[in-house]
């Protein structure tokens, strides 16, 4: 059973929501958050990416920094651009584009329920970037990201989040191509079913924010021990999440690019490649992969098709994540490790096939990767197994905004 529950968020009154609606921490770097906080002083980057308050080449991780966020995050609350709502509330979040809609809930999730997997993981965290959120949550004693969790879809859960769409929008505002909206769930007896619904799913899935999650859970075991009257009912017993439907969500390509050939020619590198793979002239330019096992390999100017020969059982190793790993960066290119090495980059597919292309041509990287996006049935697969994905193997879009609301884990 998953415990979900609502919450009494910090968000922005209305007027304000567009100008403090900010992207997430991690897909921006402090420089993009530095342009960002210049031409839009009400940004929520000022919390979510503090070290912006501060010159350049101070450090990020500085105590003053973390606790330079919670002053910022009062601000909005003095300044009158925040609130807090009165009562727990679950709320409705949608983002549609161009092409795609998807609707979540907006709640907070038990931290227990991530220690006994009942929400289920798929990649790992790098145990420094870990650290980094939990002093932030800690200090700042908020969750000022989500979580973007997902569930199987259920007949008798999905309709619910649509009948709390009824009514007019708390939020409603355009982003970067993708229209944001949220709704207010203050109806009791909506929230009571929405909760009953929940009980009956068995478990839950970390889509995007491994880093996240994990943090709010060392938060809790912090502030357990230093709590002698814990109760388990405490704020900091739950976090931040966005739970979609899996049908309604969107995995796009997670494409790679690598600096060197590791000492081999072009011909030397394709040949190579032939033992694992075979190794044509792609049909288009630039070449987007139609299917699984397919992969595009820009060189020297030039798109190729590379068609995987052996397809692992596995459920990791059938990724086309892993055959890539396995058949062709580690062995060929001696990359062992994709996380730490300095060698390869990744490059979400928001970003299109053509900054693979420059990236090559401007020659940072001598060679770049098309790949066919991973599914939300291959997640799910390699979750429920208790397996681990290779890094980088999803890039979910449209990302959810951050500021939009706040979980505090303490009262101010």
């Amino acid at each position: 059973m998953a415990v979900i529950r609502p919450f009494r968020a910090l968000r922005p009154k209305r007027e304000f929501a567009e100008k403090i609606a900010s992207p997430p921490y991690d897909i921006i770097s402090s420089e993009e958050a530095r342009k960002i906080y210049e031409k839009n002083p009400l940004s929520f980057v000022r919390v979510i990416r503090p070290e912006v308050n501060f010159p350049p080449g101070e450090g990020m991780y500085a105590e003053k920094v973390y606790k330079k966020a919670k002053e910022e995050l009062l601000r909005y609350l003095k300044e009158g651009h925040m609130l807090q709502d009165e009562t727990p509330k679950f709320y409705i979040y949608q983002q549609k584009d161009a092409s795609h809609t998807q609707t979540g809930l907006v709640c907070v999730a038990s931290c227990e329920d991530y220690e006994k997997d009942v929400i289920k993981k798929h990649e790992l965290t790098r145990e420094e970037k870990e650290i980094d959120r939990a002093k932030h949550i800690d200090i700042v004693a908020a969750q000022t990201g989500p979580v973007f969790l997902t569930y199987r879809s259920r007949e008798d859960v999905d309709p619910l989040l649509e009948e709390g769409k009824k009514g007019e929008p708390e939020y409603d505002f355009e982003s970067d191509g993708v229209r944001h909206t949220l709704w207010v769930v203050d109806d009791p007896e909506l929230i009571s079913r929405i909760r009953k619904a929940f009980e009956g799913i068995d478990r839950l899935y970390v889509a995007d924010g491994h880093h996240r999650s994990a943090a709010s859970v060392r938060v809790k075991n912090w502030r357990k021990e230093r709590n002698p009257k814990h109760t388990g009912e405490e704020e900091y017993n739950f976090f931040l999440c966005v739970v979609f439907p899996h049908s309604q969500l969107r995995i796009l390509d997670y494409n790679r690019v690598v600096r060197d050939l590791n000492r081999l020619t072009k011909e030397e590198f394709i040949e190579k490649i032939k033992e694992n793979f075979r190794v044509e002239p792609a049909p288009s330019s630039p070449y987007r992969p139609e299917k699984p096992h397919e992969f595009g390999m820009y060189l020297g100017g030039k798109w190729y098709k590379l068609v995987a020969k052996t397809i692992p059982e596995d459920p990791v190793g059938s990724l086309d994540v892993s055959i890539l790993q396995n058949f062709l960066l580690s062995p060929i290119l001696g990359i062992q490790d994709p996380r730490r090495d300095k060698r390869i980059n990744f490059v979400g597919g928001i970003k299109g096939l053509s900054e693979l292309e420059r990236l090559v041509n401007s020659g940072e990287y001598k060679v770049a990767f098309s790949m066919y996006p991973t599914t939300m049935d291959d997640l799910l697969r390699v979750a429920d197994a208790g397996l681990i994905m290779p890094p980088k193997s999803t890039w979910f879009e449209p990302k959810l905004k951050s500021g939009l609301f706040v979980h505090l884990i303490e009262e101010v």
